[in-house]
């Protein structure tokens, strides 16, 4: 009799799905399924079935199982999985991936560098990584992803596999999971991705009647019809038709000697009374029995490591030479107990998280605790740094064992080593963990240090409520002897997580508790670090002051983290005052972004580093405008696996490429830096790049695109508000300019220094510095006493804004008669921006020719020819108007019909009542449309009544409806 059948029963339709997609998967349409059941229904079976169908057909196949250790050990059947693949030698040529290869170190130690030990990838950029990994794998063949017992993940890997299944679409990958049917996350995203149509969800049910004789036929090898009836009746009456009991029950029955073999077939013998679960129970301990008396002390202590265990391990705690371990181990395999777990060394499992439950089932509370401290007490022994998995598992054992507070060291040990690994959420469960197992008889100070870790993982998830909630352990830890300055650094990390939550009066409370209870005369190494945290946290407040105060802050924590020393508090503090510098002195901004990077390789700290060199390369964009400079720092972040910095790179270049008028680039730059920031949930990111693609719609004069762009901005809250104010100076102002509606312009600009005024950013090109001085020295509101003051700063300096600059000198020197000097003042700054340049002479074009200096005719003939190439309609007759009023031929347009709507156009609209089209649905006045295309008042007159006519409308308000109409379809 075979102990396992040797086919899948029952599961048809399932069988049937898996083959569609894994063929699916070949052609490039990944999908994920879930297959969830109780424990021993099938689901381990039925991937291996799947397994075997995807290497039939050229498949590469990947499989990795979480422990039974719970959520303690992050990502380990994602590690596992990949493993078994590097392995096999199967892996794609890594160079293929890029940057990403570097992140996959968090998964595949081989891939490790320095730059992953000391600051880990976040949760989103390594599920990215992994995404990429995967389908560079099945590109021409299909990659089956097989990941078992997802209930019992950590909250990292699922959170990996959420998006991967998020993004599996057009992928060659097939992704198949099996989760238990009971409550837990892994079984909430499993449904949720099925109600999102990114998944498919199998719930296997149990065997009927039929079914189940089926499988006992397979077992005993013989037709379902020549089954005993009573035998049918009894194990599908007590397994219930879950498949492993089934098997086990008829292990049993046939080991009692209640089923025999005879000539005819097989016999059932007297009564085949069972039960469940003992029968079970009663199944694993009859046939571990079999083995002897030291084979099932053996196996028993191995179910108390856990589902799956470590040879030396066992081998260490029950005192067994290597010949005696090793023939209980073949035994064992031979009767289908463990099996080798592939693809560690030395490393056996159970074949079923049943076994190893019943092995432990008849155990004392005494015994167990027993056996969990001897196998605790061998794993430290055999690894005392107890490495990786191995510090949870301890820590559960120790509990096990009774010993709760060496048991929440553990956990706290564990939780700070997944803090640092980036396994936040793993950090958290371990660190709660610990924090509730250390009696407020342990040591204060070692209460503090788990309750510091546990308040910066929960800053870094998100969970700010909670985190707040601690807040009143801290008068306990207070009264328990705690020092004053060990509960001002706890005081100040809540105050950093008030800063992230933006919940700005407790954080302001807890950094300024933190303060008074260093005293007066606080350490170096106790104040770096308040200090550092209020800076930010100052320049995150609204207000007017905040970036002096920022900078206060900033200086004095960077020069007493410096003297301590502590390199991350310099690092962060210095840059921020490089960032701060850049309005007055680029020298000095660059000055501090190089110290930042000397104490950043001084220290070994490469994000660090990589972030000096990105801020650099903002400032010298910001000097001349190129980002050469700043493709070289995103290249290397790219290199350490630093990916939200090559995004904040990314963001830049794009804005870059924006300005300098490469529209088409630059919009496939936006939309895929705004869809990875989606994908990467970089808020801030993705803040800007919404700014950049409202400003991309703003300078080709798509109104409508822009204020889709910006209504998303301000949609996304209070985070948004640094960016209001390069919103209304770089995006609407221009569109209005485009528009030539100078009031608006005003409007807007004037907005945009409001919100300046208020709220100061480190944003640079939003119109301060520039464009305000030009547009006030054109409405005569500005003179020599503006243009003096604004030079003063370095901002003005900055090559977008010098070209306003050198515009608005260029007038003022032709006021005062000084016509060479106003030639002259032209610099080479707007060359590099085509849209500003034209724009910008066509404003001062009637100054140029008023006061004889210039070629304004050279000029307005340019920009005509530019913004009527642009579509740009109101700039380009503005020119026109312009040049005839100066007496200047002019190159006739009317061939622009091709750009009148069809259905404008079968109504004989000719181009210029168009123009008039485009600028009645504003509901301005003749008089202003007038003043807007350079014609007379009775023209335009003229044109309204033809419209009129032409669209058989009665008055001009529902002429404006129709125009409207016709524009929007």
């Amino acid at each position: 009799m075979r102990t396992r059948a040797p086919a899948v029963v029952g599961r048809d339709r399932e069988l049937d799905q898996l083959r569609l997609a894994l063929g699916s998967a070949r052609t490039g349409l990944g999908s994920a399924i879930f297959l969830v059941g109780e424990p021993g229904i099938g689901k381990t079976r039925l991937t291996n079935t799947v397994t075997a169908l995807g290497l039939d057909d050229g498949i590469v196949t990947l499989r990795g199982r979480v422990g039974t250790v719970g959520p303690m050990v992050p990502f380990r059947p994602l590690t596992e999985a990949l493993l078994s693949l590097l392995r096999r030698g199967e892996l794609v040529d890594i160079d293929d991936l890029g940057p990403y290869r570097n992140v996959l170190g968090r998964l595949i130690p081989e891939w490790r560098t320095d730059a992953e030990e000391a600051e880990s990838p976040s949760i989103v950029v390594l599920a990215e990584a992994l995404l990429r990994l995967l389908g560079l794998i099945g590109r021409g063949r299909g990659c089956l992803l097989v990941l078992e017992d997802l209930h019992a993940a950590d909250a990292e890997t699922l959170a990996i596999l959420e998006y991967l299944v998020d993004n599996l679409g057009t992928l060659p990958v097939l992704l198949v999971c099996t989760v238990r049917a009971e409550p837990c996350s892994a079984l909430d995203m499993a449904h949720q991705a099925a109600r999102d149509g990114a998944g498919a969800v199998l719930e296997l049910r149990r065997l009927d009647r039929v079914d189940t004789a089926v499988m006992i036929s397979s077992c005993l090898a013989i037709n379902p019809d020549e089954v005993p009836e009573a035998l049918t009746e009894r194990i599908w009456t007590d397994s219930a038709g879950v498949p492993f009991v089934v098997e086990e029950l008829l292990q049993d029955v046939t080991d009692s000697g209640h089923l025999i073999p005879t000539g005819d077939g097989w016999q059932v013998v007297d009564d085949l009374a069972t039960g469940v679960p003992r029968a079970v129970v009663r199944s694993i301990s009859s046939r571990t029995g079999q083995l002897g008396p030291e084979a099932t002390r053996l196996l028993t202590l191995a179910a108390v490591v856990g589902h799956r265990f470590s040879l030396p391990v066992v081998r260490e705690a029950t005192g067994t030479d290597e010949r005696t371990l090793l023939a209980t181990l073949h035994a064992g395999m031979a009767a289908q107990i463990v099996g080798p777990d592939e693809p560690a060394p030395d490393w056996y499992a159970f074949r079923h998280p049943l076994t190893a439950e019943a092995l432990i089932a008849d155990l004392t509370p005494t015994e167990k605790a027993d056996l969990s401290e001897q196998a605790a007490a061998a794993i430290e022994k055999l690894y005392p740094e107890l490495p990786d998995e191995w510090c949870p598992l301890v820590a559960e054992l120790r509990l096990s064992a009774g010993d709760s507070t060496r048991a929440g060291q553990l956990y706290a040990m564990a939780g700070r080593r997944a803090l640092t690994g980036g396994a936040v959420l793993s950090a958290v469960t371990l660190l709660d963990r610990a924090d509730q197992l250390l009696s407020e008889d342990a040591d204060p100070d070692e209460r503090a240090d788990v309750l510091e870790s546990l308040l910066l993982a929960l800053g870094e998830t998100g969970h700010f409520d909670r985190a707040f909630s601690l807040a009143e352990r801290l008068d306990g830890l207070d009264t328990a002897g705690l020092s004053r300055v060990r509960l001002s650094a706890l005081h100040a990390r809540l105050g950093a997580i008030g800063d992230l939550a933006a919940r700005w009066e407790e954080a302001n409370k807890h950094v300024a508790i933190a303060k008074s209870l260093l005293g007066p005369n606080p350490s170096d190494r106790d104040a770096a670090p308040v200090d550092a945290i209020a800076a930010h946290l100052a320049l995150s407040i609204p207000g007017p002051d905040r970036l002096n105060t920022a900078a206060t802050l900033a200086r004095k924590a960077a020069a007493a983290a410096e003297r301590v020393p502590l390199p991350v508090v310099a690092c962060e503090a210095w840059q921020l005052l490089g960032v701060l510098a850049r309005e007055q002195d680029l020298e000095e901004a660059n000055a501090h972004f190089e110290r930042a990077e000397k104490f950043a390789d001084e220290h070994h700290l490469p994000i660090a580093r990589a972030y000096s060199l990105v801020l650099k390369a903002g400032t010298t964009y910001l000097a001349d405008g190129t980002v050469e400079e700043m493709d070289r720092a995103r290249t290397a972040a790219l290199r350490i696996g630093a990916m939200p910095l090559a995004y904040i790179a990314d963001g830049i270049m794009a804005m870059q490429t924006v300005l300098t008028g490469n529209y088409e680039v630059a919009a496939k730059m936006v939309a895929s830096s705004l869809d990875l920031a989606e994908r990467m949930q970089v808020g801030q990111t993705r803040s800007y790049i919404l700014v950049t693609k409202g400003t991309l719609a703003a300078h080709q004069g798509r109104r409508r695109a822009m204020e889709d762009a910006l209504e998303e901005l301000e949609r996304t809250g209070t985070g948004a508000a640094y960016e209001l104010s390069l919103a209304y100076g770089l995006a609407r102002t221009f569109c209005a300019l485009l528009e030539e509606d100078r009031d608006l312009a005003g409007r807007e600009l004037a907005q945009a220094l409001t919100y300046d005024a208020e709220n100061p950013t480190t944003f640079h090109v939003a119109g301060k510095n520039g464009l305000n001085l030009l547009l006030g020295v054109l409405a005569g509101r500005a003179g020599w006493q503006h243009y003096e003051a604004v030079t003063t700063t370095a901002a003005s300096k900055m090559r977008w804004n010098r070209q306003f600059v050198e515009l608005a000198h260029a007038v003022l020197l032709g006021r005062d008669g000084r016509t060479d000097e106003a030639s002259a003042a032209l610099g080479d700054a707007a060359d590099l921006f085509p849209m500003a340049r034209h724009l910008g002479r066509r404003l001062v074009a009637e100054e140029a020719q008023k006061h004889g200096w210039g070629t304004p005719i050279e000029w307005l003939r340019e920009a005509e020819t530019y913004f009527h190439a642009a579509d740009i309609a109101p700039v380009a007759s503005a020119c026109r108007a312009l040049l005839r009023q100066f007496g200047a031929s002019v190159q006739q347009r009317r061939t622009g019909s091709d750009q009148i709507p069809p259905a404008l156009r079968q109504l004989g609209v000719t181009a210029r009542e168009y123009e008039v089209c485009r600028l009645l649905i504003e509901r301005i006045g003749n008089k202003t449309i007038a003043e807007r295309l350079f014609i007379s008042h009775r023209t335009v007159e003229k044109h309204v009544a033809s419209l009129m006519a032409k669209t058989q409308q009665n008055d001009r308000e529902s002429l404006s409806g129709f125009v409207r109409q016709v524009l929007a379809g």
